[in-house]
């Protein structure tokens, strides 16, 4: 019987027989092409995947984890699973001055990359409630009675006892911190109440207490623990190369003679309480000074240390300018600036004979008050009355003097050595009294402007006290505004931005500063920046860890990546055989056309085909 022979204009392997008798191909070549299309597909499918999917996987992977900080502000919410074993625990106790508080954090197992820190988080129990708790009065009240202080701050340790697993509990670092109230103790009544802790504690409680865990911190280290909590919640600890994200050129202390390095700009902090203001930022560039004072003054104010547990690694070296103004907060410069209004009134009454003030009738007419507002000032015995004109430029320039600026470079409040700030490439956050004074009423808090923020403070100032009234007892001011913040927002607006212009010498088109009361929904606390800083070597145990799983463990870092250039390679190895088995075909079918089409001709002649004679 014959054969059918089909063929097409497509590649030579696209060729199939058909014949009608024997024993057909146990691979025909229809099948054979079925095989190599497969092939085929199944490669571009494995490219695809490799170049589009994996690709997207890993181009999303940094952006993630600019997003991560924001993403964890939902799981921050969430009630802490204390089932996880390789959950971690920390306990701080802050010692204040009207009272302490308990904070307990908790963190996952570090990742074992040296450039990351830990991932501390506050401790939420099964209400998603942070576990928090504080007692009255403050520590310092037992200065004459240092034996009961383990007695006063046991119920502290016993409510964090109870929220940390007990399995837990040796391995968990508390750290007793005490601030302003103890600092002007006499250092013997410091001693005795740190011994007394230090004694009881462990007789009670099993967490990891040791003698430098107890201890009555400067508020320059206060202030750069708060520095420290903000720039971590903010995520500006991480390292970038995002072209977006805003960066900083940092000369590294103590490496003068090396290249500079690029990371993320940090934030610094202004916060104006009711006694004192502090500001704390980071100094990238080496600081110069103006003589030989100045820069012993500068040694105490500029704080320089490794927040990275290998202290040979030098990006997370930080140079921290912190400065703490007593006198300077809202209420402190109100009780000072009266103290001045009362002491220079009386003398002029008794220069001039007058008696301004001393009456209802002739009360002293007060430009830091809202128009028409009422208020007295008692001393010894004296009452001053006083009664509001509402100006607040005049405001402005009377306060000025409190300020007490010096003619002296690179100076600010009571003519305190500050190093430059690079206004064109920094950010700051204003809490406490800056928030205050730009929501309460006139709700305008979060990005800073001066100019609007000037215009809202007069006409506030301006507006009579009746009007004012009105609206308080409408609603309209923020719910925790009360009467003795309408009456003084006025004096407090100008205080405040007489402080940052003037005092920190910010210009007026600033408009890096957003004022706030928390972040991401949370008030961050300066114990935060504290356990993140005393467990900063911590991760040195799991990164060793890491590394003592063997070098199989280092490959599988970083075999990810590189076997990509692996398949790579093999996919063109396998795709190069494909065609030169197709061109192999190629030629097997011409050949086959040759003959065929030779047998062919001799067939119609009637004719034997020839043979071909062969060497003998």
């Amino acid at each position: 019987m014959g054969r059918i022979s089909i063929s097409c204009l497509l590649p030579a392997s696209w060729h199939f027989s058909i014949s009608p008798v024997g024993c057909p191909r146990i691979l025909n070549t229809t099948l054979r092409q079925i095989v190599v299309i497969g092939i085929l597909a199944a490669a571009v499918s494995l490219l695809y995947y490799s170049l589009v999917v994996i690709r997207n996987k890993y181009g999303r992977a940094y952006r993630d984890k600019r997003f991560h900080r924001y993403l964890a502000r939902v799981t921050d919410t969430e009630a802490t699973d204390t089932n996880n074993p390789n959950l971690n625990y920390g306990i701080v106790v802050d010692c204040g001055s009207s009272g302490s508080r308990i904070f307990v954090y908790c963190w996952p197992r570090h990742n074992g990359n040296p450039h990351d820190l830990l991932d501390i988080k506050q401790m939420r129990d099964k209400n998603r409630k942070p576990v928090v708790m504080k007692i009255k009065p403050g520590i310092s009240e037992f200065a004459s009675s240092p034996e009961k202080v383990s007695d006063y701050i046991s119920p502290l340790l016993s409510f964090a006892a109870e929220h940390v697993p007990r399995a837990k509990h040796k391995e968990t670092p508390l750290y007793i911190l005490c601030t302003a109230g103890m600092r002007i103790l006499p250092e013997s009544q410091q001693k005795a109440i740190l011994e007394d802790l230090l004694t009881d504690i462990p007789v009670h409680f099993d967490f990891l207490f040791s003698d430098s865990h107890a201890e009555v911190i400067s508020g320059k280290q206060e202030g750069v623990y708060a520095w420290i909590g903000i720039n971590f919640v903010l995520g500006r600890f991480e390292h970038t190369d995002d072209e977006d994200e805003a960066i900083v050129e940092v000369h590294v202390p103590g490496s003068e003679n090396k290249e500079a390095i690029f990371r993320k700009r940090t934030v610094g902090i202004l916060d104006m309480g009711g006694v004192s203001t502090q500001i704390a930022y980071e100094v990238p560039k080496t600081v110069s000074f103006a003589s030989s004072q100045q820069e012993e003054v500068a040694k105490n104010l500029l704080a320089e240390f490794n927040l990275g547990c290998d202290a040979h690694q030098t990006e997370h070296v930080y140079r921290v300018y912190v400065a703490t103004f007593l006198g300077f907060g809202g209420n402190a410069a109100r009780q000072r600036y009266e103290d001045s209004l009362f002491t220079s009134t009386v003398l002029k009454n008794r220069l001039l004979g007058k008696q301004t003030g001393m009456t209802s009738d002739s009360p002293y007419l007060d430009p830091c008050l809202p128009l028409d507002a009422q208020d007295e000032i008692q001393q010894n015995g004296q009452i001053m009355y006083l009664r509001g004109t509402g100006d607040f430029n005049l405001c402005r320039e009377i306060i000025q003097p409190f300020m007490n600026k010096t003619n002296e470079t690179q100076t600010s409040l009571n003519g305190v050595y500050q190093p430059a700030v690079h206004f064109q490439n920094s950010e700051f956050y204003g809490f406490s009294e800056f928030y205050y004074c730009t929501e309460d009423v006139l709700r305008m808090g979060g990005d800073y402007n001066a100019a609007k923020f000037t215009k809202a403070a007069k006409d506030y100032c301006a507006t009579k006290w009746s009007v004012l009234r009105e609206r308080f007892d409408r609603g309209l001011y923020a719910s925790h505004a009360d009467l003795h913040r309408l009456k003084y927002q006025c004096f407090k607006s100008a205080w405040m931005y007489e402080v940052f212009h003037r005092g920190f010498s910010f210009p007026v088109s600033y408009s890096n500063l957003k004022t706030a009361l928390q972040v991401y929904d949370k008030e961050v606390q300066w114990t935060l920046g504290a356990i993140l800083y005393r467990t900063r070597f911590l991760p040195l145990r799991d990164i060793q860890q890491e590394n003592f799983r063997g070098s199989h463990s280092h490959w599988r870092s970083f075999s990810f990546v590189y076997n990509h250039y692996l398949f790579f390679v093999c996919f063109l190895i396998v795709l190069l055989s494909i065609l030169l088995y197709l061109l192999r075909l190629r030629r097997i079918h011409r050949r086959m056309l040759h003959n065929s089409s030779s047998t062919s001709l001799w067939i119609e002649e009637g004719l034997p085909p020839q043979k071909i004679s062969g060497p003998l």
